[in-house]
Order: structure tokens, then C-alpha cells, then sequence
């Protein structure tokens, strides 16, 4: 839970003037500045800081300062790595949040964060393209519709059958096509799509209590062939 909602999770929102960028990585919980910490009940102390930012520019040096003074460090011990979204650093850092999405819409489905005992997740790498909308419709399309998710939690079976059914990305209204062309519906409005959109196409999730085991939704390599521009 600390690995992917209190590291690789970009929840903290960055902005200074016209730049803007969501944080992830461990510098979020020596900033502790999202709601979550709360939640997770964690803060950590350390006198390095590391943030990654999907941006293909560096941010602004009074951006820099407040980030490293929200962390507790000093600037020359704060580190940024900056994962455009149409390099392959970029697809592969996005690529490998399969677990981490699932945890957040359990999250979002308040589903009690401490009764996920472990999970693993995988997705495909997708190609880098040049256009950042393509990009990033690619990136997404990773885990909506290649993703793979196991989750272990505790608690009563009902409950986890409960979480696998609303958990893969087919529970949402808008799954069905790439997200480039969802995004373009919506007029590049990324708040009109629908949240539970985000999350891994294939889910099983184990109820420890009884063994039982409950596997949702389902992989789509015909979505995924359009998106990445496959030639078969």
C-alpha cells in the first residue's frame, strides 16, 4: 500500500504560473501534502527527496524550492526525473501502475485500504508515438485493456466478490474503445470521463478467509492492436 498509493501514485498537484504536473514517487510522503497520508497513516523523514513528473520540460525553479522545502530537504538534495509521455521512459513508468490503479479504485470504491494484504499486476509495454494525445490514449490502454491484476484481502468473501465485480475496467460506461478516442469524445475534458474507467482490464481477487477466488473482466487485444497501431 505504501509502495503504490504513498509512492508511485502522482497525486500531488504541482502548479506555478502556466506550468502544471501531478508528483509521484517517494518525495510525496516527506510532503505529506494529500488527503491519503491521513488515511495510510504514514509520513516519512528522510534528507533526499526523489519526484517524477510526466512533463517533457523542467519545472520552474521557484516550483523546485517550494517542493523542497514542503519535503523538509535541502534544493540540492531534491531530485526530479521527467518522463515525457511520448518517450519510452514515459510509457514505462505509466505502464507499470497496473497495481497501483487497482489499488486506487479500491480506494475510490472504499473498499478498507488495510484488509488488501499484497497483489501484483503486469500490463504490456506500449510503443511511444510522437503525438502526446496518441501517447498517452496508448499508455492508458496498457492497463484498461492489457492489464492483469491479483489481489489477496481479508475480510468476508462476500465483500471480495464485491470488489472484483466493480474493480475491472469493463464496470465502467465509457470502456469499449481506445482512450484516445474517449478522450476526443469528451473534447479533451479529462474530467468528464467517467473515474471508474481507470483500472485494469483483468482482475482476480482472493478472499484469504476462505480461499475462494473471483476473476473479472477481461483482456482486449483487439482494443489494444488499434491503439498501438499494430499491423497484424
Amino acid at each position: 500500500m505504501l509502495a503504490c498509493l504513498g509512492s508511485q501514485y502522482a497525486g500531488w498537484s504541482l502548479k506555478h504560473e502556466r506550468f502544471f504536473a501531478l508528483g509521484s514517487g517517494p518525495a510525496r510522503s516527506l510532503a505529506g501534502k494529500e488527503e491519503l497520508f491521513a488515511e495510510l497513516g504514514y509520513r516519512d523523514r528522510f534528507a533526499d527527496a526523489t519526484l517524477v513528473l510526466e512533463v517533457d520540460r523542467p519545472p520552474p525553479s521557484a516550483l523546485l524550492q517550494k517542493v523542497a522545502s514542503d519535503c523538509g530537504v535541502a534544493p540540492d538534495h531534491l531530485t526530479v526525473i521527467m518522463t515525457p509521455t511520448q518517450s519510452l521512459a514515459g510509457a514505462v513508468q505509466i505502464a507499470a501502475r497496473s497495481l497501483e490503479v487497482a489499488l486506487h479504485k479500491a480506494h475510490a470504491l472504499k473498499f478498507p485500504l488495510a484488509r488488501i494484504v499484497d497483489g501484483l499486476g503486469a500490463a504490456p509495454l506500449p510503443p511511444p508515438v510522437p503525438d502526446f494525445v496518441q501517447a498517452m490514449g496508448r499508455t492508458n490502454d496498457a492497463i484498461l485493456y492489457g492489464g492483469t491484476v491479483q489481489l489477496f484481502v481479508g475480510g468476508p468473501e462476500a465483500e471480495a466478490k464485491t470488489l472484483a465485480d466493480n474493480l475491472p475496467s469493463g464496470a465502467s460506461r465509457d470502456y469499449g474503445r481506445p482512450f484516445a478516442e474517449t478522450f476526443a469524445a469528451y473534447k479533451g475534458d479529462f474530467y468528464q470521463i467517467d473515474p471508474m474507467l481507470f483500472s485494469p482490464g483483468l482482475v482476480q481477487v482472493t478472499a484469504l478467509e476462505s480461499g475462494r477466488s473471483f476473476r473479472r473482466g477481461r483482456l482486449d487485444a483487439a482494443i489494444l492492436a488499434r491503439s498501438f497501431a499494430a499491423d497484424s
